[in-house]
């Protein structure tokens, strides 16, 4: 095992693919379609988290009464036929950053707080899923992020130590998550900008993968871990 980092572990949704910003725009055509107003302030605190807690917040805006489950699955109906259309984006630098991790025989696994049956499901459509040894969905566990749960469940079985391994997230709670879990977080900003918390939590904060590949290069060149 590469005595620098024992593995990194990715984020899926704003990390590996462009898929936030559809999942908004699924979203708004709903909410639009039903007169429902305010969603993308709504949508922005779920970045990251699972259904249940997604629901939470939805429903805490909206009120208990909110038809969220039919909302949801609407909104699904339509990102699905876009994907099935069109592909899921891969974001800039993915199989670039996975084939060198690969080649320096460096661990890799997904955490992502979507479904399991989904996230597998996308990985292979897109030729990413044996790049993989471990992948974990949202729906695994009781707690989701911003909880540490998913990350220290990842590296358990991984069989690493937290604090010798990385996180690569795009969002608040999962920065939150793995910052939580003692690990070394990675931001790569997708539809949220790093805040100051994000700086104090975040060992650095990149604009893409490929910049993020060229770090971690460097870490092993010096030949120490950050």
């Amino acid at each position: 095992m590469n005595q620098y980092m024992d593995a990194v572990i990715f984020d899926m949704d704003g990390v590996i693919f462009d898929s936030e910003r559809l999942v908004l725009v699924c979203w708004e055509k709903v909410s639009e379609k039903y007169g429902i107003q305010g969603i993308e302030e709504v949508f922005m605190p779920c970045i990251g988290t699972n259904a249940e807690k997604t629901k939470e917040v939805v429903l805490d805006h909206y009120g208990q009464d909110f038809p969220f489950e039919e909302f949801r699955k609407e909104a699904s109906v339509l990102f699905h036929e876009d994907v099935n259309r069109n592909g899921l984006p891969v974001k800039k630098g993915v199989r670039e950053l996975l084939e060198y991790l690969k080649e320096r025989e460096i661990p890799t696994a997904v955490a992502s707080s979507t479904r399991l049956e989904v996230v597998t499901g996308e990985l292979k459509q897109a030729g990413l899923y044996e790049y993989f040894k471990v992948v974990m969905g949202g729906d695994q566990l009781k707690r989701s992020k911003p909880e540490p749960d998913i990350y220290l469940m990842t590296c358990e079985k991984l069989g690493v130590n937290p604090g010798q391994a990385y996180a690569i997230e795009d969002s608040y709670n999962g920065i939150r998550s793995s910052y939580s879990a003692g690990m070394k977080p990675i931001m790569v900003p997708d539809m949220l900008p790093a805040t100051e918390e994000m700086l104090q939590k975040s060992i650095v904060v990149l604009d893409d993968l490929l910049l993020v590949k060229d770090y971690l290069e460097e870490i092993h060149r010096r030949g120490s871990f950050t």
